[in-house]
Formats: structure tokens, sequence, C-alpha cells
């Protein structure tokens, strides 16, 4: 599957998705944890100080495929592959740490206080340095800027998410150009989540630059790489180190990004064409890994899963929700979850809660309101009219038949086993499927952001801002609501928890939004990934991170 992401929740192909993990490679391994069994607050990178790592290097980084569009805030830049590149080359406000708490970027900012809250105001102190490769300093203008094409007020911004930036009230210059004083209308419990990424005002003023400048380019950057070179025919990205660079200098020369089919992974890996790949929910990446001279399995928990979303929109043959839930009690999800990881991972457990993901200490499994049960989904498919006309036929309401278009991303071997699943489970209960099986490039453009579909498959990524990040999703006004189900209850808690500065309430009003999340049926979250992959042995300081944030300077090579 594949992954979005930002503030907003990412996107994924289900391969994209990593499942399995282990020790050492190159022969053997230790078992693999699950996630809900795994240790929070760590990651696997095979740290070492930067002053043992000696300069110089290409990494081959592989991708599932190029971004759509390198501006992350833009409605097409959510893939997860564009996090990837433009992490390394864009300036945030906050990074992530490995336990998903978060702190000051201060390769960016020197100071992020709250300096209000009556009303809420935050001051943004930039670094006297920090500037934009094209020499434009980066001042309070590009976050003023970035706030108006964000916070909604113009459609012609096709923005990921309006969530938080709608909240603002003003952005005005502080003590000087670097200081930018941040002024709420409404409270917004989780402001670290904005501003990061943060694109230049050029871009963020004109909208014409802001939803089309940046697909295939990338005008100016602010990061420890700059962006060299994009071939769309050879499917390569290549960021060079950046020369202007203020803080410490990257220890790579390069960085190639390479789109590589996911069978052809530890190959590429083997025959020294990368340097590392996620392993995902497939066994025999997962065995390669352990046969390849000099390669090591690093694990973590990460906040990745794969899942089914439904297609309610008014209309729809799944619009009533108690149909979504007759069709969840037939599908098995252990059975899934097992068949896909079960050899890798033997403890591996269903995800049960949309909001906090297994690994986060919130983490509530709330499922049991659809756990599998052929017996009460064929009763519930009765009682709404849904009626067999013997075995192995589709069920039938008024001459109707109770087929189901499920779209899959194309040459996905993962997405094709977990779809074989799905309807031989579906086919005992009656439910036909009707397989779409979408083009890489079209999957998303097509398919997923207009809702065409009844059910699709691919993976959530989910960020340390749990509230902020699923509202987009879950409530009837998120841009990435892709299958258009909600309700007016469940929008009311999230604006109430959105609103909520003690951590202790937030946290108990996202697990009644989770509640109620598992009524209405808008997705059926499968297995989350336990976060492993096969490196080669001399990359530092990189591998699993976890829920952390990249140090993209911090990467080299060791013998």
């Amino acid at each position: 599957m594949r992954i979005r992401s930002t503030t907003v929740m990412a996107l994924v192909t289900a391969l994209a998705v990593s499942a399995c993990g282990g020790g050492s490679g190159g022969g053997g391994g230790a078992p693999v944890v699950a996630p809900d069994q795994q240790q929070q607050g760590q990651n696997e990178i095979n740290p070492v100080p930067r002053d043992q790592i000696p300069d110089g290097g290409d990494l081959r980084w592989p991708l599932d495929q190029l971004p759509d569009n390198f501006n992350r805030n833009q409605v097409d830049g959510t893939l997860g592959v564009n996090g990837e590149v433009m992490s390394a080359l864009m300036p945030g406000a906050h990074r992530t740490l490995p336990d998903a708490t978060v702190e000051v970027d201060t390769d960016y900012f020197t100071s992020i206080e709250l300096t209000s809250s009556e009303p809420q105001t935050i001051t943004y102190t930039l670094r006297p340095e920090a500037a934009w490769d094209d020499g434009t300093p980066i001042t309070w203008r590009d976050l003023q800027a970035q706030w108006q094409a964000l916070n909604g007020s113009n459609p012609a911004f096709l923005v990921a998410s309006t969530t938080g930036y709608e909240d603002i009230a003003s952005v005005e210059r502080g003590a000087d150009d670097k200081q930018a004083v941040v002024t709420f209308a409404r409270v917004f419990s989780e402001w670290r989540s904005l501003f990061s990424p943060i694109y230049p005002a050029s871009t963020n003023t004109d909208p014409a630059v802001f939803n089309s400048g940046w697909i295939n380019a990338v005008p100016t950057s602010a990061g420890p790489f700059r962006f060299e070179t994009v071939d769309t025919t050879a499917q390569t990205i290549t960021l060079a180190r950046n020369e202007k660079w203020w803080a410490d200098r990257p220890k790579l020369d390069r960085i190639i990004f390479r789109v590589v089919e996911r069978g052809a992974l530890a190959d590429a890996l083997a025959n020294n064409e990368i340097d590392w790949y996620s392993i995902g929910s497939d066994v025999n990446l997962f065995a390669r890994a352990q046969t390849i001279p000099g390669t090591e399995i690093r694990q973590a928990v990460e906040p990745r899963y794969n899942h089914i979303t439904f297609g309610g929109a008014p209309g729809a043959p799944l619009a009533d929700p108690a149909l979504r839930r007759a069709v969840a009690r037939a599908i098995d999800r252990q059975a899934i979850a097992r068949a896909l990881i079960g050899q890798i991972v033997p403890e591996t457990t269903p995800l049960g809660n949309y909001i906090y993901v297994q690994g986060s200490r919130n983490y509530v499994d709330h499922s049991q309101v659809v756990a599998f049960d052929p017996a009460a989904s064929a009763a519930a498919l009765d009682q709404l009219g849904w009626t067999s006309p013997g075995a192995g036929q589709v069920r039938t309401n008024n001459g109707r038949p109770l087929t189901l278009r499920l779209v899959t991303d194309a040459g996905n071997p993962i997405t094709e086993r977990v779809t074989a699943l799905v309807r031989s489970q579906l086919a005992a209960a009656g439910i036909g499927v009707e397989l779409v099986q979408a083009a890489a490039g079209d999957f998303f453009d097509q398919y997923v952001t207009p809702g065409n579909f009844d059910m699709v498959t691919f993976g959530w990524e989910g960020t340390p801002f749990p509230v902020t990040s699923t509202r987009n999703v879950y409530s009837t006004t998120g841009e990435q609501n892709y299958g258009h189900i909600g309700t007016p209850e469940i929008d009311a808690l999230y604006d109430q928890a959105i609103r909520e500065l003690d951590d202790a309430r937030r946290i108990e009003l996202g697990q009644q939004i989770d509640q109620l999340l598992w009524q209405e049926m808008p997705q059926l979250p499968l297995y989350q990934s336990t976060g492993a992959y096969a490196v080669r042995s001399t990359v530092a300081n990189y591998g699993a991170p976890g829920f952390a944030s990249v140090d993209y300077a911090d990467i080299g090579f060791v013998g």
C-alpha cells in the first residue's frame, strides 16, 4: 500500500508498510517483536558520533514511486515518499523524538514559546542565518504567507489540510524580521504540529505556484541537502550536500532516490544498487535480508498500518454504517495478519484503535464491536434485507446484488494477498467483490482522492499529533476523508479535543472518538507495521527510525 504524510495522516501502499524485523542479517535473526509488545521510545539506527563518521559517500535510497507534487502542503503532495525526500530539504518548527514527543528544531529556530494563553500566542524566533538557497532570508513573512495559504480563506489554494491554520487570527512581525508572533482566534491544542514543513512566501502567495510550481521541481529549499535533479524517465531524484547549510555539515555527498519495484528490492540490495529497504509485509524480503552479506535487520515500532477504507457517500452501496459493520464482521483480520506476517511476527494482533496506534502509551483496543463473527454478520445482513439465494451465491436486496468494488494498486504482491483473503472471506458471507486494479500513477488521483471505490486498500502513517492528523481523515469536512463517512457527533468531539489543552482530557476525548468510529466503520484497520528494515551494516545513524524524525546531516558510512 502507499503512504501519505505531513501533519495530516500519511498515505502508503501496502508494500511500504514495514511489518517485520529481527536481529542482524547475513544469516540468523532475533525473533521479531509485535508492536504492542515493543518498548516505546527507542529506535535502531546504528548511532555513531558525528566525529567518527568520515565525509563522503552516496546513500542509495529506494522509493515506491516518485512524488506527485513536491509541495507537501498541497493536496497531491501527501504521499509518504514525498516526506522522505523533502524532509532533507525544507525547514520545520519541530522534530519528533523516538518516544513520539517533539522538540524545537534548533537548526531553524532559536526558540518557540507559548508567550500568552489568553489569547493563545506563540512566538517563533528564527536563527539569524536561516535562509533559502536562493539567498532570501527565512523571515516572519514566510510563516505569515503559509498561514494565509493554508487557513482555507482562499479556495484557489488546494491544500492538504486547514487544521490549526484556520484557528489563527494573525501572524505578525515580532522584535525583527526573524521573529513571528502567531496569535490564535481559538485555542488549538496541538499547535506544535504547525509550520512543519515551511515553504517560502513566494510559493504561498501564488495559488498557481502553490498547486503546480512544485511538480517535478523544487524552486528553492533550505536544508542540509539541496535539490539537484529529478529524472522521470530513470525514476530517480538526486540531492547533493548543501554547501550553504549553516548547521552541522552533512556527512554524505549525495542522497540518490530511486524507484525500485518491491519484488526487486532484495536483488538491488544484494547487487549494491541500494543501501537499505523496508521489509514490509513480505516474508521473502525478510528471508532474503538474512542471507545478504553485510546486511542487518533494524527494527523499531512505528506508526504505520494497513487497512481497508470504505466508501460511504450518500447513495453508495456502503452508505449504511450497519451494512459496513456487517461486512467488517465477515472479514477475519487475525487470519489476514497471520497470513501476511505470522511467519515473521508470531504474536501479531490486528490494530484496534483509529487514534492511538500500538506502541503508544494511550493504545486501547476498542474493535470488539466488529470482531470476526460470520454468524453475526449473516444475521445482520438478513436483517438489512440482503438475503442469500443459496450457498456460494451473492446476496441480493430487491434484485440488487451485494457486489462491492475493491480498488487496489496493480502489481503489488502484498495487496494481492490481502485482496485474495478478503474476497474469499466475503464470498463465504455471500458478498461479491469486483476487483479494480489501478495503475500506480492512477491509484490515488483517479480512485482514492475522488472516492471512486466501495473498498480500497492502502496504508496510513500517523504523527505525534493524533487528534490533528486523524481529524483530517474522520471529520465530515476533512480533506482526507476519502470515504465521505462521518457524523456531527464525531465532529463535535474533534472540535472539543482540538481546543483541549489538558493532555489527560484530550486523550479521554480521543478514546471517545475512537469508540464512535468503530460504530461508524469509516475503515477497517488490519495490522500495524513492526518497523523493520534491511540495512547495509556500514550505514550509520539511519535504519529503523520508529517515531523519530530522520537527521539527514548525520547519516553516513563507517567501516
